[in-house]
């Protein structure tokens, strides 16, 4: 009878003792999915890239340029991609233009026959939007506040937006018709007709880090 009742007993430790192992692991579980769940990310600030593409004479050929630095002013962090970005605010400062011109005329005709001609011509700043699916950017520019939708494409932590903005639409016609007088000749085609379109494509790459 000792030796049943010792074995009955044995055979009770071994059960608590997977059961409570069994708890530990299923807690262990619990705690690392819950770790993983609320893992948030956050923008890698010096890795973003902005860059546009305009367009001269009639046949609307594209002239591509970019801005070497961009200040956030406010930063997010969140658990998806579009709730990070969410509210981030940026100043662009308008001198830190390159358009890769090897003649060295085109970025000092840009900033004082272009963006000489706006209000407030050391920044251009925005905020991002983001609201499920969809995105955008309020872009300050003249003194005047406009909204550009953005399409985007995700590559990993990688996230490229594009859209397009209508300078009219920041009333900057006056800067347009300015820099198209500065670059008549450059901006004529094969009509003989000198044209700076106000459409101008708008590009940012920005990267994600956990």
């Amino acid at each position: 009878m000792k030796k049943i009742a010792l074995t009955f007993a044995s055979a009770l430790l071994i059960v608590f003792a997977s059961c409570k192992d069994a708890k530990k692991s299923e807690e262990s579980k619990s705690v690392e999915a819950t770790s993983e769940a609320t893992e948030m990310f956050s923008l890698v600030q010096d890795s973003t890239k902005v860059s546009f593409t305009a367009y001269k004479t009639t046949d609307k050929v594209p002239v591509g340029g970019m801005f070497k630095k961009i200040n956030f002013t406010k930063t997010n962090s969140g658990a998806t991609a579009m709730e990070t970005l969410n509210g981030t605010e940026f100043s662009i400062p308008v001198s830190s233009l390159f358009t890769n011109d090897p003649t060295g005329t085109r970025d000092p005709k840009l900033l004082e026959f272009f963006f000489g001609v706006l209000k407030d011509t050391e920044l251009i700043s925005g905020v991002f939007k983001a609201d499920g699916d969809k995105s955008s950017i309020d872009v300050t520019l003249n003194g005047e506040t406009q909204n550009i939708p953005l399409a985007y494409e995700m590559n990993g932590d990688k996230i490229t937006f594009t859209g397009t903005m209508d300078l009219a639409n920041w009333n900057a016609m006056d800067a347009v018709a300015s820099i198209n007088k500065a670059c008549e000749i450059l901006h004529t085609g094969k009509d003989g007709v000198s044209k700076t379109w106000s459409e101008v494509a708008v590009k940012a790459e920005v990267l994600l880090t956990k």
